[in-house]
């Protein structure tokens, strides 16, 4: 009786939290424009959505994309004055429809986004949680898929969460790059440690040079030698001078305050 008490209560919960998601994954809906970019291969991209009491847009978005990106039409289509097209944005996540008119090159007209539940039940059963349409939305149009995630938590990242997934997709935090940290005692690092150290350009090659000359830093001094720009040739150079076995602090202490000029 206990374990089918059990059964029928953890059946109601996962059914309370499907009925959740559902009611939270809405359809969004709003204006969209494709045009011609500089690129052959790329298109000019806007969304937007919602309305601001001044009568301008609150949440757009203008971005480049690869053309490959879409089904539905092709930029001899954008030639065609007045044709209408359907431009299709089609990831697992959800898909985004683009449904207008052609003039002056430019497709215009609304688009209707559909988030995937199947999407989120996959993110689920990951440890992951807190989806809106919005979230689902950016994840379409920056092609998140759950095998990058797979392979990141794989790697052994940790606190990887929905808000932080974008930012591991916008500055390339992959499973090499993971594992290459992984390699020189920097294993099991948070999401946000990651992105900090993309977004610096800690490497492993650098860190390598660092190891050799006898230093060992911890992942926030590594960002803080990226920020203040103690590089290999930086430390030679106090070297040069007589300034042998400064320490991480000491080093960032003379950046800051202009002492090696």
């Amino acid at each position: 009786m206990k374990a089918t008490a059990l059964s029928l209560g953890t059946l109601l919960i996962a059914g309370c939290t499907a009925t959740l998601y559902a009611d939270q994954l809405q359809p969004l809906h709003g204006n969209c424009s494709i045009a011609p970019s500089t690129q052959a291969d790329r298109v000019e991209f806007r969304l937007e959505q919602g309305t601001c009491k001044d009568g301008g847009h609150c949440n757009t978005n203008n971005d480049e994309m690869p053309l490959s990106n879409f089904t539905g039409f092709t930029l001899a289509d954008l030639k065609r004055d007045g044709a209408r097209l359907d431009a299709a944005l089609v990831a697992e996540a959800g898909k985004l429809t683009c449904s207008g008119t052609v003039h002056d090159l430019i497709l215009s007209g609304d688009f209707t986004f559909v988030p995937d539940q199947a999407f989120v039940t996959r993110m689920q059963q990951m440890g992951l949680s807190d989806f809106d349409s919005e979230k689902l939305e950016a994840y379409t149009l920056f092609h998140i898929e759950t095998a990058w995630i797979q392979s990141l938590q794989s790697a052994g990242v940790t606190d990887i969460d929905a808000d932080n997934i974008i930012a591991l997709c916008i500055f390339k935090v992959d499973a090499p790059f993971v594992k290459d940290m992984a390699g020189l005692g920097f294993a099991h690092l948070p999401a946000e440690k990651l992105i900090a150290f993309k977004i610096h350009g800690v490497n492993a090659d650098e860190v390598k040079q660092y190891r050799a000359m006898g230093y060992q830093p911890t992942a926030d001094e590594l960002i803080q030698m990226r920020i203040f720009k103690i590089t290999p040739e930086f430390i030679h150079h106090m070297q040069d001078r007589g300034l042998n076995n400064l320490t991480v602090a000491k080093l960032v202490q003379i950046r800051i305050f202009k002492l090696a000029d």
